[in-house]
């Protein structure tokens, strides 16, 4: 195995957004909520438009429109003003205060000044909750963003007591609304309640109804954010986007923390079943067996189509992880992996996985930091038959006529991803059916 980090100074066509984009979409699934981002115009104009194209889904994002004046004398009076008007108008649940470059590079101090808000306006509801979120851009990516924002909620909401709720927290990460359906169908399987952190199941898939609501239904609501203090434990399916929140609980309110892969395939499946029993102290039922066994006879099915098949892997960290060990699963060769996280823990992850499953390490091009030309320059040295990833991955696709198979954020340019899943024993059954038939499709031509 050949791990590659990152080796220029500039970023190609690279498969990643801002910190503030994380931030966003773990505030979009706490019901009645508004992302307010501290910074210019055009850093909540670029999120929603790429949220919208990929959730087809009007996407709400306030911002204080900070320009020349506020760049050199703070952004204080336009945080008020904004703070005042959302209140006023929408009387949000929540106001999630997202920091960006601009305003974390002229050093406002967003919770003194949402303090100082709550102490001068008269017409201040303590009704809505308001927390701060530092999420600079030059600083990390989306992956980041997420996470910053989940344990900026915790921090800032939950509250602890002396009695439990009998509940499982569950961080989903940065993963579709059908992702998170599938995780409510296997927990609601199991007799399990469950606090999402967050829950965008319903606020980013919502049913068209006149008259519109001002806010989607669904979504945690903040009382459930300040109630997970008190629960059984916590599960984050992605281990960089929730793993603060969970560490943090743990640390303050002595609630477990159980750090898993993304449930792709049987083996992270099971063990993020295993982790909701031994929290829960619930068995696992027949009807997860029953999916369980139903995915091992598709990959016997298969077997013969997918083994050997070489593949090339882009996206988070978390979800190149979990696709990484489910190909591993169906016999296939991940070739080249990539990530744009600089993340030392990913390389080791990975090579760990290689050992686990016995490949050929030597063949594997692990690249930490990287973007999609360093990808497709590794790719032209060494050819694959299946790429996998966001749609940014169709330019390699179309060059080298490799099918690509989208899987993760953004897919802007499809319809109806943001409601498939690729997680739990369902989900990889779905996803399995894609790649197979994307084989055969390739072995035709």
């Amino acid at each position: 195995m050949v791990v590659i980090n990152r080796q220029k100074s500039v970023s190609i066509n690279a498969p990643k957004m801002c910190q503030p984009i994380g931030a966003i979409w773990a505030t979009l699934g706490i019901h009645g909520s508004v992302p307010l981002i501290h910074g210019s115009q055009g850093c909540s104009t670029y999120p929603r438009n790429l949220m919208a194209r990929h959730f087809r889904e009007p996407i709400e994002v306030a911002v204080t429109s900070l320009h020349e004046k506020a760049t050199i004398f703070g952004g204080a009076s336009n945080l008020k003003e904004a703070l005042a008007n959302i209140i006023t108008r929408q009387h949000p649940e929540l106001i999630a205060v997202i920091t960006t470059c601009l305003s974390e590079t002229t050093g406002d101090d967003i919770n003194g000044i949402v303090k100082t808000f709550k102490l001068e306006s008269k017409g201040y509801d303590e009704h809505t909750k308001i927390v701060a979120v530092h999420t600079p851009s030059y600083v990390g990516t989306h992956v980041l963003g997420y996470d910053n924002a989940i344990k900026a909620m915790v921090s800032q909401l939950a509250k602890g007591k002396t009695e439990p709720n009998g509940k499982v927290n569950i961080i989903p990460g940065m993963v579709n609304p059908g992702d998170v359906l599938e995780i409510k169908h296997i927990l609601c399987t199991m007799g399990v309640e469950a606090i999402y952190l967050t829950d965008i199941s319903e606020t980013l898939n919502a049913p068209l109804r006149i008259p519109k609501p001002h806010y989607p239904r669904g979504g945690t609501t903040v009382e459930e954010i300040a109630d997970c203090a008190n629960s059984l434990g916590t599960i984050t399916l992605c281990k960089n986007e929730g793993q603060s929140a969970a560490n943090y609980m743990q640390e303050k309110y002595g609630i477990p923390a159980c750090i898993g892969e993304l449930p792709i395939g049987i083996e992270a499946t099971e063990a993020f079943i295993g982790n909701v029993s031994k929290l829960s102290g619930k068995k696992t039922p027949d009807v997860l067996l029953d999916e369980r066994d139903l995915l091992v006879d598709a990959i016997v099915d298969s077997s013969q189509i997918t083994f050997g098949t070489k593949v090339a892997i882009f996206g988070d960290p978390d979800i190149v992880l979990g696709l990484t060990r489910f190909v591993y699963e169906l016999g296939m060769e991940p070739i080249h992996v990539l990530t744009t996280l600089e993340s030392p823990q990913f390389a080791t992850d990975m090579q760990k996985l290689s050992t686990d499953y016995g490949t050929d390490s030597a063949k594997q091009n692990i690249i930490v930091g990287g973007d999609l030309y360093d990808l497709h320059q590794k790719i032209k040295d060494t050819r694959v038959d299946l790429i996998i990833g966001d749609y940014k991955g169709k330019y390699i696709s179309k060059d080298e006529e490799i099918p690509l198979i989208r899987v993760g954020f953004p897919q802007s340019d499809r319809f109806g991803y943001q409601r498939k899943s690729m997680i739990g024993y369902r989900g990889s059954i779905q996803l399995l059916d894609t790649i197979v038939n994307a084989i055969m499709d390739l072995r035709d031509k």
